[in-house]
């Protein structure tokens, strides 16, 4: 008799452990415990990396700790994905170090509504932030296996809002253009007379301008010509395809 109750007892504590497990205080299914522990890293990044720096719009705070970074890098480098520094997401690119996405993002001051445009897709990281803050966005990426990754990537994850074109990004989107920003995340050595004539009046360009000495730079289209801001030296990698044989010309 004892034995049947130690073995009833048994049952019921396990049927009572595979409930607390599966379910929260409330009722309902339990959170992912990898998600939660993603999500804790996207929290630590935001307020050590980002907040701490300066970076004050509530939409790109909210944005950056709702996109899931570590779903556009390649999964061996999945458990650096929230740390401060950029990483290689193949074909000799990376994506941007936390900060200067989210920097970025607050210097092109858009809203939800606005329509971007951005030349290098690269990983679609930045599109998706952008899209998260509900902002239509046109993106063009040079290289075809990560244009096609990074497309695959945003619809599996459910950015709508994000056009993605194939091809080379020098002449922009023309036939969407006007653009409320511009948002450049490979560096030319001189910025692309085609951009600054799609962008919207009083819209600002976010841009990498340099060769190996590199600053991002805010150009504002205004006054019926455009206001040029240095904002703090980086390193990009360089803007290739039409721009380099304008630059050679």
């Amino acid at each position: 008799m004892l034995a049947r109750r130690r073995g009833h007892l048994c049952s019921v504590l396990i049927v009572a452990a595979a409930l607390t497990a599966g379910c929260n205080s409330h009722g309902g299914q339990a959170a992912d415990p990898v998600e939660s522990d993603w999500q804790m890293q996207r929290e630590q990044m935001v307020s050590q990396q980002i907040e701490a720096r300066g970076i004050k719009d509530p939409m790109v705070l909210a944005s950056m700790r709702s996109v899931p970074r570590h779903l556009f890098v390649p999964e061996s480098g999945r458990d650096g994905a929230y740390q401060d520094s950029p990483l290689p997401i193949g074909d000799s690119q990376t994506i941007s170090q936390p900060y200067i996405v989210a920097l970025m993002t607050e210097l092109l001051e858009v809203r939800p509504g606005s329509k971007v445009l951005e030349i290098g897709t690269g990983s679609g990281y930045q599109a998706a932030v952008l899209a998260a803050m509900g902002v239509e966005v046109y993106s063009i990426e040079i290289r075809t296996r990560l244009c096609e990754k990074a497309s695959e990537t945003l619809a599996d994850l459910g950015y709508h809002s994000v056009r993605v074109r194939c091809g080379d990004g020098y002449g922009g989107w023309p036939e969407e253009a006007p653009f409320d920003g511009i948002i450049v995340t490979a560096a030319p050595e001189m910025v692309p007379d085609p951009l600054l004539e799609q962008l919207a009046p009083e819209a600002n360009m976010v841009i990498p301008v340099g060769d190996f000495y590199q600053e991002l730079k805010v150009i504002t289209r205004a006054d019926g010509g455009y206001q040029e801001r240095a904002v703090i030296p980086v390193r990009f990698v360089p803007m290739t395809g039409e721009i380099e044989r304008q630059g050679g010309s």
